[in-house]
């Protein structure tokens, strides 16, 4: 979800957003998310879950940049990515990777190489592959086990339901 800043009763988000991944999305008005909102209900409550879901991955995240080594990030990230890619091969350039890892495209190189020579992915040319799930999430930090715990609590909920 874009524009959770409206949601939250503000009228510009400093935000910039980057959509990485093909499929398809339902676009509204702002003023038409603020009236329903005003009304309270489904939304309201799908998009206050929805916050605190992306505040833990935020602060996930923040705290995964200063404790963990790149590798174990780099497999934490393309384990989320893969989570929403429409199958086990999608477009990823070095310079993105590099953006969203805080780091230089070098060192994305030799994490993705050494992730490669594990036989974990396959990357050439801006394509990456999936090449073995579980051990690249075994891989991984436990930020991505946080966050996805997270995530999937929210998507249980049903409507109202307080947890």
């Amino acid at each position: 979800m874009l524009g959770i800043a409206v949601a939250m009763g503000m009228n510009t988000s400093p935000s910039r957003a980057l959509i990485r991944m093909p499929g398809s999305a339902m676009r509204m008005k702002a003023e038409a998310l603020r009236d329903e909102l005003q009304r309270g209900g489904a939304i309201q409550n799908v998009l206050q879950r929805y916050a605190h879901a992306l505040f833990t991955q935020v602060s996930q995240s923040v705290a995964c940049v200063s404790t963990h080594a790149v590798d174990k990030r780099l497999s934490r990230w393309l384990v989320m990515t893969h989570d929403h890619a429409p199958g086990d091969q999608f477009e990823m350039k070095h310079e993105f990777m590099a953006m969203m890892l805080g780091v230089t495209r070098s060192v994305v190189t030799r994490a993705a190489g050494r992730l490669q020579n594990e036989q974990m992915i396959r990357y050439t040319r801006g394509q990456m592959t999936i090449l073995d799930r579980s051990r690249l999430e075994a891989t991984a930090c436990e930020c991505y086990g946080t966050v996805k715990a997270q995530y999937d609590h929210m998507a249980s909920m049903k409507r109202g339901q307080k947890q």
